[in-house]
């Protein structure tokens, strides 16, 4: 009878674990430290306290070795089991499963962040094949690395990724649209490098996943957002020189890099005119002019209000304390800014726009005022055709009084000191 007893329990000792006796031992008081046998190595080790650690049992170099597999439940039996085949097959490999576990973890450790991985696709092709590159990397930081910047890109599931998406498209689409776009070259771009093993975005389609339609790009504020936008100006703790880079940026409708990189120099207050040299603006590059703006009588005060801030820099707008000049990564947040600051404090939703949207608003408002062959000069645009060959004229009269009307069209929308 003794021995019937002590065979019995040394039966159900040996047993094999079931998700039963986990589920009723796990956290639960011991009167000491006990292991317990599961099946082909793998067993249980039992604190006082509770606590259940899967381990491996094996023999390697002809001595007696155990390897942690995971604690329960954070991993479950089914999954322990299998984790110990695994182990079991890299013995047979003749690879001690406590190094393998080694190289996992510091694998895990060095793996490529979403962000990181992010960043070495911009640095060595965004940057030099992009002109917007500046607005992908501000959509990144706004919307994907808070979500999945930290997680392992390898890690990312599809549907992680369009959960993301979904909800951004669903807000606005055009920066949904980029981030997919974007996103998809970049997987791309690590697939070929193995980073990772494939594509998750490969098949995703904008317009059949996301209901994503292409539009024209036909953003023009109109004369409410305009006054909108001046309040946001002129009443939010946005940077004086932010503020006169939007103010001349409307008036001049200009593009926003002609003026990012313009120098003291090219603003001539004697002659009243704005220089810009050829290899700074679009078409320069292609006749070897340079564009002629004139300097008006707000424009004007604006910029030598700028040429102050700037101290001893030679250019306009330089970043702060140094000498170089304003980045374009600067100004594609400042309307982002501007409509947080109105959303929160005065409840105003204004649509999306963005710094080129002040120059079609500019060159819509010329139409009303001067003739179409001058607003095109104005935006820096060649005209068609021979005259663009034979009419060497460079209209700063006509440009002149165009801002000057338009200038005022401001004052009347925003009130008479909103430069």
């Amino acid at each position: 009878m003794w021995h019937f007893g002590l065979f019995f329990m040394y039966s159900w000792w040996c047993m094999a674990i079931a998700d039963t006796w986990l589920k009723a031992t796990v956290n639960k008081k011991q009167e000491s430290a006990f292991e317990r046998t599961d099946r082909e190595g793998l067993s249980v080790r039992v604190s006082a306290k509770g606590k259940i650690v899967f381990q491996l049992r094996y023999r390697y170099d002809k001595k007696q070795h155990r390897v942690d597999i995971g604690t329960y439940p954070l991993i479950t039996l089914k999954n322990a089991r299998e984790e110990a085949q695994r182990f079991k097959s890299e013995l047979e490999k003749g690879n001690d499963p406590r190094v393998v576990k080694k190289i996992q973890l510091r694998e895990t450790i060095d793996a490529l962040t979403m962000e990181a991985a992010f960043r070495k696709w911009y640095q060595s092709y965004c940057i030099s094949n992009k002109k917007n590159h500046a607005e992908i990397m501000r959509s990144y930081e706004l919307y994907v690395f808070p979500k999945l910047g930290n997680l392992p890109l390898d890690k990312i599931t599809t549907d992680m990724w369009m959960t993301l998406l979904e909800r951004v498209t669903k807000k606005t689409p055009s920066i949904g649209d980029r981030i997919l776009t974007n996103s998809k070259q970049m997987m791309s771009w690590a697939a070929r490098r193995k980073i990772i093993d494939n594509n998750p975005l490969i098949e995703i389609n904008a317009k059949q996943d996301l209901n994503i339609t292409s539009k024209p790009l036909n953003r023009s504020l109109s004369d409410d957002e305009i006054k909108w936008l001046m309040i946001a100006i002129n009443e939010s703790r946005t940077a004086e020189k932010n503020r006169i880079f939007i103010k001349l940026c409307l008036i001049y409708g200009c593009r926003n890099g002609e003026l990012r990189i313009s120098k003291k120099k090219d603003f001539n207050f004697n002659e009243m005119v704005w220089t810009i040299p050829a290899e700074n603006h679009k078409i320069g590059k292609k006749s070897g002019k340079p564009l002629l703006r004139p300097i008006t009588e707000e424009t004007e005060q604006l910029i030598k209000r700028e040429i102050l801030l700037s101290n001893k820099g030679e250019y306009l707008f330089n970043n702060r304390d140094t000498d170089e000049n304003m980045g374009n990564s600067a100004s594609v947040s400042l309307p982002y800014n501007l409509m947080q600051w109105l959303r929160k404090n005065k409840q105003y939703e204004m649509d999306h726009w963005s710094m080129h949207d002040l120059r079609r608003t500019a060159r819509t408002n010329f139409s009303t005022i001067t003739h179409p062959h001058i607003a095109e000069i104005m935006l820096g645009h060649k005209l068609p055709g021979e005259w663009q060959t034979y009419d060497q004229h460079n209209y700063l009269k006509e440009q002149s009084d165009c801002l000057n009307l338009w200038a005022n069209r401001i004052k009347v929308i925003c009130g008479d000191d909103c430069f």
